[in-house]
């Protein structure tokens, strides 16, 4: 099993001066512990259910182009782009310079968005949630457009692009992973089914994973999808690594479901020395898994 470091927390000691050293630091402990993808978030306010939204929160993008000059082997993504944060075209060209300029190691995770407050805050449109789907499955196409040889109009219900050029392509081919965050069975599951190299889950547990993967392979008999191919990670919580020998053990059962990644957050007020002492312990027994 692989292990995902997904760096959430920006409020550190040192404040502002010291989030770039700080960052840095835990990218290549993550890289040099062997982990296999370093990400963050996509907002503009700090989530409310982690901190305050007045606490810091960098812009997603351009803190991984600094990460990706700070490391060379990990992958590097957000977990997970909202669908309304930039138009599809312009997000096909800021992952492709990123794949780019980190030597083929963009991830480009999406989802549907729904920090409403930023959104109203900063003034971003924010539609309906069926609207926001429809345009997240808009997206998925147009970077796949933009990422092959076709470079004519897209013409969708929500974006209308004259023309679909991306020059330099992305160094992965036929573009960079895509992975679709959330839960959702009707929609979002049925998205990871049509279009996607990956799912990320929420660790509900079990049970509730089984239930999400059995959902998840429901929609890919109706496609005609091959269920296998497509790479189930979860994200979980921190304090579940506290315990090794119980973790790892979670972490058999996991496996046997077919989960092959699981992301956390490492803990302040040293997320550096967190990520370095928890790969020590665990990420060689994470990797016989």
């Amino acid at each position: 099993m692989k292990l995902g470091i997904h760096f959430s927390n920006f409020t550190l000691p040192g404040g502002a001066e010291a989030l770039a050293p700080t960052l840095a630091a835990t990218a290549r402990a993550a890289e040099e512990g062997g982990a296999s993808l370093f990400t963050l978030m996509d907002h503009w306010f700090q989530m409310e259910s982690l901190a305050t939204s007045y606490d810091p929160m960098l812009e997603g993008y351009t803190s991984l182009g600094f990460v990706a000059g700070q490391t060379s082997t990990i992958k590097l993504g957000l977990l997970v782009t909202g669908v309304t944060y930039r138009y599809p075209g312009l997000l096909a060209k800021i992952v492709t310079t990123l794949d780019v300029l980190s030597g083929g190691r963009a991830v480009l995770g999406l989802g549907a968005a729904w920090y409403e407050r930023e959104h109203l805050g900063l003034g971003v449109p924010y539609p309906a949630l069926g609207e926001r789907f429809g345009r997240l499955e808009e997206t998925i196409q147009i970077c796949q457009q933009m990422w092959s040889d076709d470079d004519g109009a897209y013409d969708g219900e929500y974006y209308h692009l004259a023309e679909t050029i991306c020059s330099p392509k992305p160094i992965q081919k036929p573009g960079p992973e895509l992975l679709i965050g959330g839960s959702g069975e009707k929609k979002t599951l049925r998205l990871v089914a049509q279009y996607a190299d990956a799912c990320n889950l929420f660790d509900v547990g079990l049970d509730g994973l089984r239930h999400k993967l059995e959902v998840l392979r429901g929609h890919c008999d109706d496609l005609g999808r091959d269920y296998d191919a497509i790479e189930k990670t979860v994200i979980t919580g921190a304090d579940r690594f506290d315990d090794a020998d119980v973790f790892l053990a979670a972490m058999e059962t996991y496996s046997a479901i077919g989960i092959k990644l699981v992301t956390t957050s490492p803990k302040a007020p040293d997320p550096a020395g967190w990520v370095a002492r928890t790969t020590e312990v665990l990420g060689t027994r994470l990797r016989e898994i």
